[in-house]
């Protein structure tokens, strides 16, 4: 980075005119000062209105608010990322609610989709197969001297609208976003990558301004060899960075993770961070309901790497409970697309084996079509209390399906958390219809509030965004080493113990998005506590660690800028 800033919080830099002005991170148009302006040659470059953050802030999301879809405002915010970055996130920070739906899910999924329409600027990394041999040299680059977090993403599961080749990178700058807005994350810090492998997806290879590698895409070892090639490249690096794998297909999730997550400080979001916040919300439906962990029973729609990782969470939070791991796991039923999972059931991947229900416990069951299980028969025989879907299937849970659920249990709880909004299994406006006002809703996109019997009832959206920014504010505030399963649990009890439920006087489970700022802290803190319980961080008294908390989180606030004619160094921020 071409700048430092002094202790007294002003900052030097030699850039000047356009170079400064081109620098995201470092512009702030009108809001210059006149002195700025002539110490950094900006006359000219500028009108001559003297501008604040506040009168841009404001005058954007006026702007913002009067394109006419959601995909128009993403690529307006997008435009202003890449222009100024302090004025994005001020945006972002002030107005979370509203934003957070138009910079990550659902808009970010069209925002993949049309990724190559819309590219304008260099923002993170394109490594492509075809020049694998160009790693090294690529990561060594000074710009990224400051790094500390990495997402990456291969294109190939983008949310449940499967392989977007290249354009797959809007994931990882949007997850990176969020860290940043809900978490304070320095945005110099973060560093999206995108592993171009190729597409197999024929609309983005007949698409003239498709901007990634053209070609199938490349599998078996050819696939994990460069894998393994970036990886040992980031380790060599960065050997204290926190790398989070985003959105790869099932067949690769789990292995990767099992394959590296002791070479680097990584984990997966998709399967760790979606159980995380699946778990959290579960256990604020749970004191709302009064039911204990014995006496649940979970459907699980969808047993892709996601839906088993809830799964394995869930069961590690039953034996926390004094369950024994059989006598959880045997409260699982997990239906993919040839129904129930029963033993002698081919195709059964090795993540699924622990879920299998035995032949013995469901041959007595009543069911539509014999020799097969699907998800209505799972539902009328299992009396379920909770029902979750991590599908990608728009509608699948029927109004014939949720009326039987809600037959047996007083309050059904039921996650639709397939992604975008388009894939959901369900809305909340008709779970709460057919359910009469008794269901416990968490989604995976955001809705708007139900009108039910003359008020209105809040749909809680049981976002990663509860759960990651904090993991990695708390990973970096105690330098850990590693993430373990430990560190998830913590932060998933710490949300539930935020819940608005616990007061018993509101049937929300999750607190509202404007205030997710302060729940990555608390998050933050718990599961750095945990880090230094399992050993993968060095311990710190409690005022110590509150201070490098503190120091590890950025307000989007313009400086005072001096003039340096050079520096001796690039300087991190």
């Amino acid at each position: 980075m071409k700048y430092r800033i002094t202790s007294d919080m002003v900052l030097e830099t030699p850039l000047s005119g356009f170079d400064l002005m081109n620098f995201p991170m470092l512009n702030k148009g009108t809001a210059f000062t006149e002195e700025e302006r002539t110490d950094f040659s900006l006359h000219g470059l500028l009108p001559p209105h003297l501008g604040c953050l506040e009168d841009q802030a404001e005058r954007r999301l006026k702007a913002l608010r009067n394109f006419a879809t959601d995909f128009q405002r993403y690529a307006y915010l997008r435009d202003l990322q890449d222009t100024n970055e302090t004025l994005f996130y001020a945006v972002l920070v002030r107005n979370l609610e509203e934003m957070m739906p138009l910079v990550y899910t659902p808009t970010v999924g069209e925002g993949c989709q049309r990724f190559s329409e819309i590219w304008r600027k260099p923002r993170g990394l394109f490594l492509s197969y075809a020049n694998r041999h160009r790693i090294r040299e690529i990561l060594a680059h000074h710009r990224y001297d400051a790094i500390r977090i990495i997402v990456v993403s291969d294109g190939e599961r983008i949310l449940g609208l499967g392989d977007q080749g290249a354009g797959g990178m809007g994931i990882p700058i949007g997850k990176l976003a969020l860290y940043t807005a809900c978490a304070g994350i320095h945005p110099q810090s973060c560093l999206p990558v995108l592993l171009d492998v190729g597409t197999d997806n024929q609309e983005r290879l007949r698409d003239p301004v498709y901007v990634g590698w053209r070609h199938e895409r490349v599998r078996g070892v050819d696939y994990d060899a460069f894998v393994d090639q970036f990886i040992s490249a980031v380790v060599d690096r960065w050997p204290h960075v926190l790398l989070q794998w985003e959105d790869f297909a099932g067949v690769n999730a789990g292995r990767l993770l099992e394959r590296h997550r002791d070479r680097l400080c990584s984990f997966n979001d998709d399967i760790q961070g979606t159980a995380a916040v699946a778990a959290g919300s579960l256990m604020a439906a749970i004191q709302v309901t009064g039911t204990a962990w014995a006496d649940q029973r979970i459907v699980l729609f969808g047993a892709g790497s996601a839906g088993m990782g809830i799964a394995s969470f869930l069961v590690s939070a039953m034996k926390s409970a004094g369950l024994s791991e059989s006598e959880g796991r045997s409260r699982f039923f997990a239906v993919d697309k040839d129904g129930l999972l029963t033993e002698g059931m081919p195709g059964i991947r090795p993540s699924q084996e622990r879920f299998v229900q035995p032949r013995s416990q469901v041959e007595q069951w009543n069911l539509e079509s014999p020799g097969y299980i699907g998800l209505f028969d799972v539902i009328r025989n299992a009396r379920p209390t909770t029902l979750i879907g991590v599908s990608g299937q728009a509608g699948a849970f029927t109004e014939k399906i949720i009326r039987a659920m809600a037959a047996h249990v007083e309050r059904p709880v039921i996650f639709p958390l397939s992604n975008p909004t388009s894939r959901s299994e369900a809305t909340p406006a008709d779970l709460i219809r057919w359910t009469e006002g008794r269901a416990l809703i968490g989604t995976g996109s955001p809705f708007a509030s139900v009108p039910w019997q003359h008020r209105q009832l809040p749909i809680d959206q049981t976002n990663n965004a509860y759960i990651f920014p904090g993991l990695g504010l708390g990973i970096l505030a105690v330098r850990a080493t590693r993430v373990t399963d430990s560190m998830f649990t913590a932060a998933a009890q710490c949300l539930a113990e935020l819940s608005p439920a616990r007061s018993g006087k509101s049937d929300r489970l999750l607190p509202p998005v404007s205030a997710i700022r302060s729940v990555s802290i608390a998050v933050a803190k718990a599961v750095a506590l945990r880090a230094m319980h399992d050993g993968v961080a060095a311990p710190v008294d409690e005022h110590t660690l509150d201070s490098r908390l503190r120091k590890n989180i950025w307000e989007p606030v313009y400086l005072s800028y001096r003039y340096v004619a050079s520096m001796n160094s690039d300087s991190a921020p």
